[in-house]
């Protein structure tokens, strides 16, 4: 995977509303994070299973980040 894409992500997570993350549930933040890489033209997200498979790899870090803030 691109280093300038999990960097993105990464981003979007610290950036994110915390009551905007816990509010969502797995598929729904998946598919929330794969949208907006998509519509930062960074990801062509359909072509790119690895990015959800690790998305949904990391899905407790994100939460713990986000309750964290």
């Amino acid at each position: 995977m691109d280093p300038s894409l999990l960097r993105q992500l990464w981003s979007l997570v610290e950036t994110a509303q915390v009551s905007f993350i816990m509010s969502l549930d797995d598929n729904g933040l998946v598919h929330w994070l794969l949208g907006q890489l998509a519509s930062a033209s960074i990801a062509d997200t359909s072509k790119s299973p690895d990015l959800d498979d690790y998305i949904r790899s990391k899905l407790p870090l994100i939460r713990d980040i986000a309750q964290n803030k």
